[in-house]
């Protein structure tokens, strides 16, 4: 059975990363094996210090840099083209859930995060949408709950994607 993906949509500093947190955090405590995917929107993003060794590979033309310890290991590579969530999915393993931020063109299953000082309107696909958190009540149609009730969302994720 595929591992199953939430994006978590919204506009820019709507709360998405801190209902996340919530969620990821809830999750955790309940057993679950969590993977996160952020959507960065612009290239050139650097995730290496300066000087260190893994950066100095990179600098000298590694095409993949893999950073290994004995707890956790990190991993980047050039790509020639972005690649699609579904395609970094695939090479998750080992989680019971792929919590992605952005990726709201992806077509999967999404929470739509919206805060009323940033605009009420919903920038995500609502046929993919199957909850929205806001802080101001919405006639959307969609099953709402407030941004701070992350058990409430989390007990919807769990019912609707990870009962077996």
């Amino acid at each position: 059975m595929p591992i199953p993906i939430i994006t978590a949509v919204g506009k820019s500093k709507s709360g998405k990363t801190t209902l996340l947190e919530k969620i990821i955090a809830e999750l955790k405590r309940r057993g679950y094996r969590v993977a996160t995917v952020k959507h960065h929107y612009h290239a050139g993003f650097d995730i290496d210090q300066p000087g260190k060794d893994s950066w100095r590979h990179a600098k000298a033309g590694s095409d993949h840099v893999i950073v290994a310890a004995p707890d956790k290991i990190a991993t980047y590579r050039l790509l020639e083209r972005e690649m699609s969530l579904q395609e970094i999915a695939a090479g998750i393993s080992g989680v019971d859930i792929i919590l992605a931020e952005g990726y709201k063109r992806a077509g999967m299953p999404s929470i739509e995060v919206v805060r009323k000082d940033r605009g009420l309107d919903l920038i995500g696909d609502q046929r993919n949408c199957f909850a929205v958190a806001s802080d101001t009540p919405l006639e959307t149609g969609i099953r709402q709950f407030d941004l701070d009730d992350s058990t409430g969302i989390t007990d919807l994720i769990v019912q609707r994607y990870l009962s077996r």
